[in-house]
């Protein structure tokens, strides 16, 4: 194939795929640890890892024999039959979780729609046929299937699909009050992010969460933990939920696991799976070799080889830098986030910081439409945070300037 051009992709793409996304001018064709390569050869520093999913970096070389080696052995049979590989991948998450079962998908969506899936079957399965609907938070984002849309929060996504599933009650983070009223007998499950990805990195208090443990032990409500984004080794805990005190009875999981293989799961506890049965769900291609053995190792680098001890060593590094940025530059209003989890509130439309930032070589992404998220691979060095939060000094102070001109 002879190379093509960022034009040529770009017309390419406008004659045969459905132009639902807004990509940036820019077109990568080759990664190496934290940077990526367009088809210039142009170099960027990746502040963004494919929206969390690239976490050991791209072109692992460990990911890239391990994988290698799966599909030269054996991709995939299906779920109609048993393999090596999803046992031990399922009892490294319960390990981590302390849930006791997880059911695998192909996505961080899928692993939401499951969970709600599932919560309603408990339900079902108690005999309980009323509790079919959910409690979500504003901000909260819990992906574009019919069911994760339903319990996403921004109505520009939901309104020109609707009706979607069930009726979604959304509560503001923190109104305990609006929590409480919220739940009710009809209520299957409340489901929240323990810290809103999509939404603009905005973690829980330790207030709200502990209001969400309290209902639900008051009304017996499932409490679905959404990890997709924060699970994993990205806040610098393997998941946060336990940090904030929440109780899951479901997690969704996703991005991070595969390290760029797509593949998600549903983890959950005893009592929920003892209330699913053989036939209740189920996926041609979830758990399938090859995205085990891509899960399985990214988690034993995330656990045996040091990957979750050095995200505990350069987050703490990555929030002193931005935090001595915001100072410096008053358009960004707050930081906000945990380990290589962060977002920079912006008082404008953090599209100039996000196009300015990437014509200079770094990639970071815009969310909320205010706030600049920052999920790079759990593998960044200390020296490329700091060349990181140098270039996006250099950003704020040009895009400032031009601002106030």
């Amino acid at each position: 194939m002879n190379k093509l051009t960022l034009d040529d992709i770009k017309a390419l793409e406008a004659r045969h795929v459905v132009t639902t996304y807004k990509r940036q001018p820019v077109a990568f064709v080759r990664g190496s640890g934290c940077r990526l390569y367009d088809v210039d050869g142009r170099e960027y520093l990746d502040l963004i890892s494919g929206i969390g999913v690239a976490s050991l970096g791209h072109a692992h070389p460990g990911l890239a024999a391990a994988i290698a080696d799966q599909a030269s052995t054996l991709l995939h049979t299906s779920n109609l039959y048993y393999h090596p590989l999803q046992g031990h991948v399922a009892a490294r998450l319960t390990k981590l979780s302390g849930l006791a079962r997880a059911f695998f998908a192909n996505s961080g969506t899928e692993a939401v729609e499951g969970c709600l899936k599932f919560a309603r079957r408990y339900w079902y399965t108690q005999g309980i046929t009323t509790r079919t609907n959910f409690v979500a938070l504003e901000n909260a984002f819990g992906g574009r299937t019919m069911g994760a849309l339903s319990v996403t929060w921004d109505e520009h996504y939901r309104l020109p699909f609707q009706p979607l599933v069930g009726q979604v009650t959304f509560v503001r983070p923190g109104d305990v009050a609006g929590l409480e009223a919220a739940v009710n007998a009809t209520t299957a499950a409340i489901i929240a992010e323990p810290i809103q990805g999509e939404g603009g990195i905005r973690p829980l208090t330790k207030e709200f969460a502990q209001a969400i443990t309290n209902t639900c032990r008051r009304t017996g409500t499932l409490y679905i933990s959404d990890e997709v984004q924060t699970g994993l080794g990205r806040t610098g805990y393997p998941f946060y939920f336990p940090v904030l005190g929440l109780e899951p009875d479901l997690v969704s999981v996703g991005k991070a696991l595969g390290s760029g293989v797509p593949v998600g799961a549903m983890l959950m506890s005893e009592r929920v799976a003892n209330a699913i049965s053989p036939g209740d769900h189920g996926t041609t291609y979830g758990g399938n070799l090859l995205a085990c053995r891509a899960a399985l190792f990214f988690l034993e680098q995330l656990m045996d080889h040091g990957l979750l001890d050095h995200v505990k060593a350069v987050g703490p590094l990555f929030e002193r830098r931005l935090r001595a940025l915001a100072l410096k530059h008053p358009v960004i209003v707050e930081t906000r986030g945990v380990g290589l989890m962060q977002g920079l509130q912006l008082a404008v439309d953090a599209t100039p910081i996000v196009d300015a930032a990437r014509q200079r070589g770094l990639l970071v992404n815009r969310t909320n439409e205010k706030v600049v998220r920052m999920l790079p691979p759990l593998t960044i060095e200390a020296a490329d945070i700091d060349r990181a939060v140098d270039i996006l000094d250099e950003v704020f102070a040009a895009v400032g300037a031009e601002v106030h001109a």
